[in-house]
């Protein structure tokens, strides 16, 4: 587990676990995104991830529990193997659905939402977990159907707590603590 970010005292945090994109991942993904993605908001390289669960705004004293939450989940999870399905548009994003090869990522996200459910820091959604990295931002679909990134096989190694701060140019994510999957 590594800490990058502070925070103090009574100060509410906008919270989300995700999973840790390899770099060559990213690299793939910021040309691909650049060559295929108009109509709105690319999202850049440093907020490309893919999302466990968010929280939303959480006073920061419960930090420390909900990173337990992440480390103790994260060491049960197995190799983790995405791979991009699809793209798909919502009324604000752009997205790539990605399948989730060996269901480890799965039961990750399911470990975590019920441990953060039971903390009371979370309410899971009645849909199933969707993996997915979110690519653009908009205010209307632009209706888009690129070609898919070639990415091959995703292998994420490690989750982590990010805190979110919302700015006039778009949120800006920060790696408040980070641990490696399987332990």
């Amino acid at each position: 587990m590594t800490s990058r970010a502070s925070v103090a005292g009574d100060e509410r945090l906008r919270l989300f676990l995700a999973l840790v994109l390899p770099g060559g991942t990213l690299d793939v993904l910021t040309a691909w995104q650049a060559e295929h993605l108009r109509g709105g908001r690319i999202v850049p390289r440093e907020n490309l991830h893919v999302t466990l669960a968010f929280l939303g705004s959480r006073p920061a004293g419960e930090l420390p529990a909900v990173v337990a939450v992440l480390r103790r989940a994260a060491a049960a999870t197995g190799p983790v193997a995405l791979e991009v399905e699809r793209y798909r548009e919502t009324r604000a994003v752009g997205m790539l659905a990605l399948r989730d090869l060996t269901g480890e990522a799965t039961r990750l996200a399911e470990r975590v939402g019920e441990s953060l459910e039971q903390l009371g820091a979370l309410r899971r959604e009645r849909r199933p977990w969707l993996p997915h990295v979110t690519v653009l931002r908009h205010r209307s679909p632009p209706r888009l159907a690129p070609s898919l990134p070639e990415v091959g096989r995703v292998a994420p190694s490690e989750a982590a707590a990010f805190l979110s701060r919302l700015h006039p140019t778009g949120a800006r994510y920060e790696v408040l603590e980070s641990c490696v999957l399987g332990g």
